[in-house]
């Protein structure tokens, strides 16, 4: 049996898995506001999952942020009480086994890679669009994590081919100007439909619906941007399948629109990359954290 914990902000999610992906057990509770209650209300989760199930099981955990591999600490957690602890080790020591932790975003890309939208795809990109923008690279069924754990940290790299009115862009939260992240996050595509204010997205799709010239204009231009940055991606990686999550993903007209603006991008005589929506939906992210371990791995 595996166990996949998702380790959100705001809520904590735990499913467990037959061999065969089969959903046994799934539950979700308030992420506490404090880092040793997030150890013990992790633990608690797995040992009823275990208790009520009667078997042990292997767990991988998926969460916004990373274990550096220079300190082996956590960074670039958006629950910042988790950023320099030792999050995967203590919990080990909670659990009394090993625990495997990875970006939601690689456990996102690895779900949809093992049996989701790009199942027996050899290669896969996957992309989170909600508040903000993450991706994830799989290979051969394995996450690639890399030397600095940030494989696939497509959303803090620059818009590509920016235009005039582009440049430098927006201020990320990251420091830097002109992030991926900053357009075509659902907090990007708001605030160029609506100006800076603006958070939320869900609405500009059924406005351009409607005739809205400005949000069926936005929709375009994000389209675009979206195609210019998946473009690079295409260009290095060559990925057998892109798969889109997150909040933004369930806009239908992207996946006309992008493959349709992909090769004025890519530096290929042809692209037949296909760009797919999410098979598992908000479900991807615990399930991926639960694929972490492979059959012949599980401890």
């Amino acid at each position: 049996m595996r166990i996949g914990i998702d380790l959100g902000g705001t809520k904590i999610e735990i499913i467990a898995l037959d061999p065969d992906g089969t959903e046994r057990h799934r539950e979700r509770i308030a992420t506490p506001g404090d880092y040793h209650g997030v150890i013990g209300a992790i633990r608690g989760l797995v040992e009823a999952a275990e208790s009520r199930l009667g078997e042990r099981g292997s767990v991988g955990i998926g969460m916004p942020g990373c274990i550096s591999p220079a300190t082996g600490l956590v960074k670039g957690a958006n629950s910042v009480f988790l950023n320099g602890t030792p999050f995967d080790k203590d919990l080990a020591a909670a659990l009394g086994r090993p625990v495997r932790v990875t970006n939601d975003a690689n456990c996102f890309a690895l779900s949809e890679a093992t049996d989701g939208a790009a199942a027996g795809k050899r290669v896969v990109f996957g992309v989170i669009m909600g508040t903000g923008c993450g991706g994830g690279v799989v290979v051969d069924g394995r996450v690639l994590e890399g030397p600095h754990a940030i494989a696939g940290e497509w959303g803090h790299t620059p818009l590509p081919w920016p235009s005039a009115v582009e440049v430098p862009g927006r201020r990320c939260w990251c420091g830097r100007h002109g992030c991926l992240e900053t357009w075509i996050s659902g907090t990007g595509l708001a605030q160029d439909c609506d100006g800076p204010g603006a958070r939320d997205a869900a609405a500009v799709e059924r406005r351009a619906a409607l005739g809205e010239e400005r949000a069926r204009a936005a929709l375009a231009r994000h389209a675009d941007r979206l195609a210019r940055g998946l473009a690079v991606i295409i260009d290095l990686l060559d990925p057998d399948a892109i798969v889109l999550g997150g909040g933004v993903s369930k806009m239908d007209h992207l996946y006309e629109a992008v493959p349709r603006l992909l090769p004025a991008y890519v530096f290929s005589d042809i692209v037949t990359t296909p760009v797919l929506t999410a098979k598992h939906g908000d479900s991807s992210g615990v399930r991926g954290a639960a694929w972490l371990w492979r059959p012949g791995e599980i401890p």
